[in-house]
């Protein structure tokens, strides 16, 4: 008999507006099987080009409103030479923006829980003004405890 332990599904998130949005609470509500886990790793798959998954600052949301003050300086719309606008002048700044942040991430897990930092959330960034629900695909893996 082995322990090893697989899961896999499929989160959507309700649309957010633009910016950076903690759901570690969405994401663990959404996995209670975490909680069987004696040591595993949770990996996280955004299936969008247009926003962003990161592991930041859970506390003070001061660092999510600069880090998409950072962003839209680093990568300011109406840029002449994008070509890519169809969408609206957020569209290629956003797949710029989704490229630069990535669009996993993986976090082990201990004893039921997830191995955050004390200060650390799971941050979903945002990068279109209208971008409407987004999927995660979350992949579990461990011993059962």
């Amino acid at each position: 008999m082995t322990n090893n332990y697989w899961h896999s599904e499929t989160i959507t998130l309700q649309p957010l507006e633009r910016g950076f949005h903690l759901i570690t609470d969405e994401i663990t509500a959404a996995l209670p099987q975490i909680k069987d886990l004696e040591v595993g790793l949770l990996h996280l798959w955004l299936q969008h080009t247009s926003a962003g998954l990161t592991i930041n600052e859970n506390a003070d949301p001061s660092v999510r409103t600069d880090l998409e003050a950072w962003f839209n300086h680093t990568v300011k719309e109406d840029t002449p030479y994008f070509t890519h606008t169809f969408e609206g002048s957020d569209d290629m700044p956003a797949h710029i923006k989704s490229s630069l942040l990535g669009c996993e991430v993986t976090i082990p897990i201990a004893k039921g829980k997830l191995q955050l930092g004390t200060w650390q959330g799971i941050i979903l960034a945002e990068h279109r003004n209208h971008g409407g629900s987004r999927r995660i695909v979350a992949t579990l893996q461990g011993k059962v405890r």
